[in-house]
């Protein structure tokens, strides 16, 4: 099969499936990267997080993202938002599976890669890092540019987003990578971090305290209402803001003018958690 004709299908399927974000690059952007890379990037990633190491058939890596809907991540932290996580993830990992099976059956061995590759919250305090960076691959896919939170940013969603990613024996044209730096410079997610994990100052991004971040985690998935949330949720980026009247950011500051908001977020968390 042609690879035009294989990445068609393959979109198509995607569409089938509820998939709203898929992008492809070739592994040979993880051997010889861009010259131009984000902070975040920097040092490179280590050759034993490479894709075509981890399973040295691949050729292309396959992208796919779920949005998180708003209105569900403003009540965070809350039983609700954990909840959607959980779906959101196990969604993640059937559909990439599936699409991984299609390929194969296809001709062209592929895998998919399970969404949290770690057994516990607890073990990223002290390695805090997965055997393979989703979030990486989208940017390398094309599918987004850094925020000052280090977290993947859309147009479609901001970071309100979660991926995944299947490797694959197939070689299919690679999309380009997103050149638009899309984060506005609010530190909205600095002044907002409830455990002071994201710099204000420093080189674009800065990186974030993975393991202070871990830790609210941890406390909060002991109370059933992990993940935090906080700084996806009051991000500005993201064309899901005015579909779902959010554009206004103050909604999150200001108690009186957006009551009824706020006495919908609190009912919400007041239960199914020990908050």
């Amino acid at each position: 099969m042609k690879t035009e004709t294989l990445k068609k299908d393959l979109l198509e399927k995607c569409k089938s499936l509820g998939i709203p974000l898929i992008g492809f690059a070739s592994v040979k952007r993880w051997q010889d990267p861009p010259r131009e890379l984000p902070n975040v990037l920097l040092p490179w990633i280590p050759e034993e997080f490479w894709p075509q190491s981890i399973y040295p058939e691949a050729k292309t890596v396959i992208v796919i993202g779920l949005p998180v809907p708003l209105p569900i991540v403003e009540t965070a932290p809350s039983i609700y938002y954990h909840e959607l996580y959980k779906t959101v993830n196990s969604m993640l990992d059937s559909k990439a599976y599936e699409i991984a099976n299609l390929l194969t059956e296809k001709g062209y061995g592929s895998i998919y890669l399970p969404r949290d590759a770690y057994g516990d919250i607890k073990i990223l305090i002290e390695k805090p890092f997965a055997f393979f960076s989703h979030k990486h691959a989208a940017y390398l896919c094309g599918l987004g540019s850094f925020g000052q939170n280090n977290v993947l940013l859309t147009p479609e969603y901001g970071p309100r987003v979660r991926f995944t990613s299947i490797f694959t024996e197939a070689r299919i044209e690679p999309d380009p990578i997103r050149g638009k730096d899309l984060c506005t410079r609010c530190l909205l997610c600095v002044k907002n971090c409830p455990v002071g994990a994201i710099p204000g100052k420093g080189d674009f991004p800065p990186p974030v305290d993975k393991k202070l971040c871990a830790i609210r985690s941890a406390q909060l998935r002991d109370e059933y209402r992990s993940p935090c949330g906080i700084c996806i949720k009051v991000c500005p980026v993201g064309r899901d803001r005015e579909l779902f009247g959010r554009k206004n950011i103050s909604i999150y500051s200001e108690d009186k003018k957006f009551e009824k908001y706020h006495t919908a977020w609190e009912h919400v968390r007041k239960y199914g958690s020990k908050a």
